[in-house]
């Protein structure tokens, strides 16, 4: 399970996925907005801690 997460997250796929270009599209919008929040997460615990 971690494996398939963390395969999704950097942006490695199986070569026998051909979807088209609406679905490719929404994976690509999915990535940024998880990279987003994660990036989100991490500002916020560092001004907690800093504060």
């Amino acid at each position: 399970m971690l494996k398939k997460v963390w395969s999704y997250i950097t942006f490695w796929k199986p070569q026998d996925d051909h979807g088209n270009g609406y679905l490719k599209a929404m994976h690509i919008i999915n990535k940024i907005s998880i990279m987003l929040f994660v990036i989100a997460i991490i500002i916020l615990f560092t001004r907690i801690l800093m504060a």
